[in-house]
């Protein structure tokens, strides 16, 4: 069964889903949805995510959205189907991958998700950026990479010695800060860094930023 995503290829949540696919070895057809025109908002997608957000998938008769929710579900499908395992092998390894999970989405992606909008999003809307809170966002951000630091120093992934979901799920907003002028804050934790040029070097996440040629 081919997995339906609906979403732009150039998403940072699409581009999660789309790689922990590619990592699992399933087949997608990425049907793209028109963000700047507000095709999120339209009638026909809400029908998919009533709260107007990328992506949503289908599955034969299966639909899901949050990106997150969609790679659990399929890290842990994969895994109990004795297919590719990148959810842990024991309770206790998908706690941690689950704890990693949590981590990205409170502490690290709601900082960059700030960063995204005040640098990228609102200039193109034609609005002003507020550059006081995104130093106020890096500044913590710096809090948090040194949290990273400390736990890449003796684990080479973040929730276990293999790559994982939690590790994915890291992928795109990493890539915002090594792209648009704050690489700084990766490539000076020797560790973080290592990490990235290792997660960012994975077949599955080259396939997916292949798509945006």
């Amino acid at each position: 069964m081919v997995v339906k995503v609906f979403g732009p290829a150039y998403g940072a949540c699409p581009q999660r889903v789309l790689t922990c696919l590619v990592e699992l070895g399933l087949e997608f057809e990425l049907i793209p949805i028109d963000i700047l025109s507000g095709q999120h908002k339209k009638p026909d997608f809400l029908l998919r995510q009533p709260f107007g957000q990328v992506p949503a998938i289908e599955d034969g008769d299966f639909r899901l959205f949050e990106s997150r929710a969609i790679i659990r579900y399929y890290a842990a499908k994969s895994a109990r189907d004795g297919g590719v395992n990148i959810y842990g092998k024991t309770l206790e390894e998908r706690a941690l991958v689950d704890q990693w999970l949590e981590v990205e989405v409170n502490n690290y992606n709601s900082l960059i998700y700030t960063m995204v909008l005040q640098l990228l999003v609102l200039p193109r809307m034609g609005q002003g950026t507020d550059l006081e809170l995104v130093r106020n966002c890096k500044g913590k951000l710096e809090k948090v990479l040194d949290v990273y630091e400390e736990r890449l120093s003796k684990s080479k992934y973040l929730a276990a010695e293999e790559f994982t979901i939690a590790d994915v799920s890291h992928l795109p907003n990493t890539r915002f800060l090594m792209e648009e002028g704050m690489e700084d804050l990766i490539k000076g934790r020797k560790n973080v860094y290592a990490w990235w040029i290792d997660i960012s070097s994975r077949p599955s996440w080259k396939k997916v930023m292949e798509l945006l040629i």
